[in-house]
């Protein structure tokens, strides 16, 4: 319980590990996740270092790997889920695992070879097929008939040049899109002294690469010269045609036709044979492939802590540092006993001294991790600095709330986190891989909490969709009202409307029982009414949650031993803040708890007062609430006047002091031990400090400083002092938003309710013309209560609850400068 209100105890260790089991016992640690390495070999290259080629092999490993998963993926297959819990293989079956994963890739790359070749080769033949199919049975112009035809020309051409030209053919196969620029070169560049045919093949073939079907364009070109047909066969090769033989005479044709069929039969069963040979290879990839790579991931891990430690002396251990938590050094321990255990010699762990500031550790668990977040996000706090979140885990919702209170509206959010949370541990609900889903769900107790007080601060508002609800009677009576002022009816003709005067006899009969009565909907007034309760509830949790914030930095300086930070910056702090603001927050609730019916009429003005306060100055027509009021104001000004320079010159001047008197002590002591040995001089390593400037450091500090700056602390006080100053001043106001954020929401719901479900509800008198118009409406209601006054709303109030938590609370007492601890752990590899 106590980490979570502070960041646990964390110490430095050294372990020293037999060189026999130092991978076992680096092994076991990766599965507990109890430690963090220090790199003792910082200034040694990556290439330098002892397990470089390890770890090497493993990468070798995991790139192979990769080719095998996108093999799977590329037979539309998945991987299945690993083993939970497999260990990190011992060093001597990583050759094994190599010499498998190297077979088998092997063996799968000639398989996909061979399998990519016959393919191709079908492709090829089927093409051809198509091809021949087009020119058979074609009247072609080298075809000789024995009797005269209508192509034959009546008289006979006179011998010449060309007299022995003989008609030849190219035929092949394009792709469709190339085809109209095809023909069209063809006819440009051979002047038209061809004849080309395109025909589309009947039936899509299988692409050999991609595996999708896909139609081709078959023709066939008639020519004659040879020029005529070197031309034609360079376009061709520049088009990436594929151009196959054909001959001239039909039945020629029509056996090599039906020899391509032959071969394409006995090429698709080489081929089934060689898929399903495939397909076991691939078997055998899902089969070994996800336990080898959880494996060879932890090996790696392993390797790259090792080459973190030191060799020792002798190189017969290895020698490593560590952070880890206190409470579990005894665990630490005992792990490294059992993994050091088949070596003969034990691993050995103790506590080192050290300088450095140790990481922050808070666990987390289902419920806190999503408020831990919110103030990491900030900054992650400094070592045993006092830790914002579990008080986050109540202000964060209520402040929302106070922003987005609606009974209905909340109630929505807390229905949808409730079912997050019912359904956390649904195996579909994790593995989920939608972004906006996952924020969502990381976010669950969240929303809920968020829901819940939403639900509570609507029925303190009394609004449910923005409509009043009536649980209790009202505290008003109209009836007492008309009775006793004589309403008749042309005073109500001529009054359109009516005041209830609360001193009236029976007019206003007590408070409501719980928030605000549901009067106050019919009133005119009431958005005055609700702006004067709003402000003023505004600056009192404001100045309340930003006195929490001051208090809470009390439990830091107790804890290291910063006693004169209590005295010099958090009495002067409670002071101002508490002299000015705080005494805003009594004259409000005073005012509420003084001021009677009777005289409301003539109460003061809690604006006034205030500003007069600052004048010190007084207004005849603004009465005081209580006797003596100017001199308190005055006393109380004048009083957070003093703790400024207090707060400003404070704490450098006594660190000023204590420096000197340190420096006095230490040149007295060195008097008296001159002539002795310098063994002593040196301070105790265990009293170490976290960094050179104790302010920012936070440590109790008996550490000697090398240097110290009085510019430099009078510089950051200053800066402290003006923050502060300013900010009471800046962060009240800032608190007013959520004056402002409920009035927006209530309005924007008013006007939604106005917009459509009014006038839904007066489209028609007839019960069922009503049921038939209010389906449509409201649907449209809900869509827009969801996208406008849910999400849109609802991220607009948690932006603003977020910075009142970052920049009016946290800056009191929290820094967010540490650093969080990264245990070695093999869960992430694991997942």
């Amino acid at each position: 319980m106590g980490s979570m209100f502070r960041s646990e105890e964390v110490s430095l260790v050294q372990l020293f590990l037999p060189t026999a089991a130092a991978y076992t016992c680096v092994s076991q640690l990766g599965e507990l996740g109890l430690v963090e390495f220090r790199d003792l070999n910082a200034s040694v290259s990556a290439f330098q270092r002892r397990f470089v080629v390890d770890v090497r092999r493993c990468e070798e490993l995991e790139k192979i790997f990769t080719f095998l998963q996108e093999e799977v993926w590329r037979a539309g297959l998945t991987l299945p889920q690993p083993e939970a819990g497999l260990p990190a293989p011992p060093p001597r079956d990583l050759l094994r695992i190599q010499e498998e994963t190297d077979r088998l890739a092997q063996e799968l790359r000639e398989v996909r070879k061979n399998h990519q070749t016959l393919r191709a080769r079908l492709h090829e033949l089927q093409l051809h097929t198509a091809v021949l199919g087009q020119g058979q049975g074609a009247q072609l112009a080298a075809t000789h008939t024995d009797g005269p035809s209508e192509r034959t020309p009546l008289l006979q051409s006179p011998g010449g040049p060309h007299q022995d030209l003989r008609v030849n053919f190219v035929a092949g196969a394009v792709e469709p899109q190339k085809a109209a620029a095809l023909e069209r070169l063809l006819w440009r560049a051979c002047r038209g002294f061809l004849i080309a045919s395109f025909r589309e093949t009947e039936q899509p073939l299988e692409d050999p690469v991609t595996g999708e079907p896909a139609t081709w364009m078959t023709f066939l070109i008639s020519y004659w010269g040879e020029q005529i047909g070197q031309k034609i066969r360079k376009i061709t090769d520049c088009f990436r045609c594929h151009v196959f033989p054909f001959e001239e005479q039909e039945e020629a044709r029509r056996g090599a036709l039906q020899q391509l069929r032959q071969q394409s039969h006995e090429l698709g069963e080489v081929l089934a044979e060689t898929e399903r040979f495939l397909s076991q290879v691939l078997g055998r990839v899902q089969q070994l492939l996800p336990p080898w790579q959880v494996q060879v991931r932890k090996m790696k891990a392993v390797y790259l802590a090792l080459n973190q430690c030191s060799v020792s002396a002798t190189h017969k251990c290895l020698i490593a540092e560590a952070w880890c938590a206190s409470r579990d050094l005894p665990a630490l321990q005992q792990a490294l006993l059992e993994s050091s255990r088949e070596a003969g010699v034990s691993a050995v762990v103790h506590r080192i001294p050290c300088r450095d500031m140790p990481p922050t550790l808070i666990r987390t668990n289902r419920f806190t991790t999503s408020f831990q977040g919110i103030v990491d996000a900030y900054g992650v706090g400094r070592y045993q600095e006092v830790n914002p979140a579990p008080y986050t885990i109540i202000t964060f919702p209520f402040l929302f709330a106070v922003m987005f209170g609606d009974v209905g509206h909340g109630l929505l959010m807390f229905l949808f986190a409730l079912a997050m949370v019912l359904a956390e541990d649904r195996p579909a609900v994790k593995s989920a891989k939608n972004e906006i889903w996952r924020t969502f769900f990381s976010g669950r107790y969240l929303l809920l909490l968020m829901g819940l007080f939403s639900v509570y601060t609507g029925f303190i508002y009394n609004e449910c969709f923005s409509r009043a609800t009536t649980i209790f009677p009202s505290g008003w009576s109209v009836a007492a009202m008309a009775n006793q002022s004589g309403w008749s009816d042309t005073f109500l003709a001529e009054h359109p409307l009516l005041a209830l005067d609360p001193n009236v006899t029976g007019v206003f009969l007590g408070p409501y029982p719980f928030g605000i009565d549901p009067i106050w909907s019919l009133a005119v007034n009431h958005l005055s009414f609700l702006n004067s309760f709003k402000m003023k509830m505004s600056v009192i949790l404001g100045v309340t949650h930003m006195a929490f914030g001051v208090v809470l930095g009390v439990f830091n300086h107790v804890h290291f031993g910063q006693w004169h930070r209590l005295l010099l910056e958090t009495l002067p702090e409670l002071i101002f803040l508490l002299g000015l603001f705080g005494y805003l927050v009594f004259l409000i609730c005073y005012k509420w708890l003084r001021v009677s019916v009777a005289g409301a009429t003539s109460a003061p003005s809690i604006l006034i007062h205030f500003i007069n306060m600052f004048l010190f100055s007084r207004s005849p027509t603004n009465r005081p609430l209580f006797p003596g009021q100017e001199a308190v104001q005055s006393a109380l000004v004048v009083l957070a006047l003093a703790t400024v320079p207090v707060l400003l010159l404070g704490t450098p001047l006594f660190l000023h002091w204590k420096h000197r008197r340190h420096l006095k002590r230490r040149h007295a002591g060195q008097l008296q031990d001159e002539g002795k040995t310098g063994l002593l001089d040196s301070g105790d390593p265990s009293v170490a400090g976290w960094g050179s400037d104790e302010e920012k450091a936070g440590c109790s500090g008996d550490h000697e400083e090398a240097e110290f700056a009085l510019s430099e602390v009078l510089m950051h006080q200053a800066i402290h002092t003006i923050e502060f100053c300013l900010g009471c001043i800046s962060n009240t106001a800032s608190y007013l938003r959520l004056w402002a954020l409920s009035l927006a929401h209530a309005q924007l719901s008013e006007v939604l309710w106005a917009m459509v479900m009014r006038v839904g509800l007066g489209r028609g008198r007839e019960i069922g013309v009503t049921a038939v118009v209010l389906v449509p409406i409201f649907a449209a209601f809900a869509v827009l209560t969801v996208a406008i006054l849910l999400v849109m709303e609802g991220l607009s109030a948690f932006l603003h609850a977020l910075r009142l938590h970052w920049v009016e609370f946290q800056n009191k007492f929290y820094s967010g400068t540490g650093y969080k601890l990264n245990p070695f752990t093999f869960a992430v590899e694991d997942e």
